[in-house]
């Protein structure tokens, strides 16, 4: 079966490659379809839980909280959430909110699908038939329309860099413009630290310390542990103290 089922799914999860969980239940997802396992269907369902709770994570506001408290919230309240937290539904014009409201009631029947269809999240009768191939890909329109709906909506969102997930990548034209327009300038100080002054362009600046290993482990892996190595043998080549008996 092709992947051309689900091309919102694989953007969401491309997007979001660095989240484990995410990644592993697409997996799922991808091994059980192209199998014709009717344990696509539930994975089609996590997977839509999963992309909700990575989206919630990253735009709910700790001072003003939407998350949901249940340990084992319905699938519906968590694309709820998420959909609020998007302002999805802030719309003028009802009919297009009621064209939203219906990712709820999409939602809904995927849930029931998985329940009623399932192998995975409840035991059925050992001697049934698998379904047929129409109803696995129904499984994975309904989820991957879902996806996308709340995917391409939080793609046109500016993240919030003190508290996103995201990678650095990801505000590329945010970070081109304060390479553009800011300066920067650094020095040791007497405590190992390495003093960097951000200079604005007004001419005001923001003052940072870090220690040289902790930007080296933040900013190039390859050369901390080239750093590492080369420290290393600077401390095997000093001369070592001999205690006089």
């Amino acid at each position: 079966m092709s992947a051309d089922w689900y091309p919102g799914i694989r953007a969401f999860c491309t997007h979001w490659k660095h989240a484990p969980m995410l990644q592993q239940t697409f997996e799922t997802l991808e091994r059980e379809f192209a199998d014709e396992n009717d344990a696509c269907i539930d994975a089609a369902k996590g997977l839509v839980e999963c992309a909700c709770r990575v989206l919630i994570e990253e735009l709910d506001d700790p001072v003003s909280p939407k998350k949901p408290v249940e340990a084992d919230p319905k699938l519906g309240h968590l694309v709820g959430v998420a959909t609020r937290l998007l302002d999805l539904g802030e719309i003028r014009d009802r009919a297009f909110a009621d064209l939203i409201k219906q990712h709820n009631n999409l939602t809904e029947t995927l849930r029931v699908l998985r329940n009623q269809a399932g192998t995975l999240s409840h035991g059925k009768d050992g001697f049934i038939s698998k379904l047929s191939a129409h109803h696995r890909r129904s499984s994975m329109l309904a989820a991957d329309a879902i996806i996308t709906f709340l995917h391409e909506a939080y793609l046109e969102r500016e993240p919030d860099p003190i508290r996103t997930l995201e990678p650095y990548e990801r505000f590329e034209v945010s970070n081109a413009l304060i390479d553009e327009y800011a300066a920067v300038r650094s020095e040791d100080n007497e405590d190992g630290l390495l003093n960097v002054s951000v200079i604005l362009p007004g001419g005001d600046e923001v003052p940072l310390a870090i220690e040289p290993s902790r930007l080296l482990f933040g900013v190039d892996r390859e050369a901390y542990k080239l750093v590492l190595n080369a420290c290393r043998e600077a401390k095997a080549a000093e001369p070592q103290d001999v205690e006089v008996a």
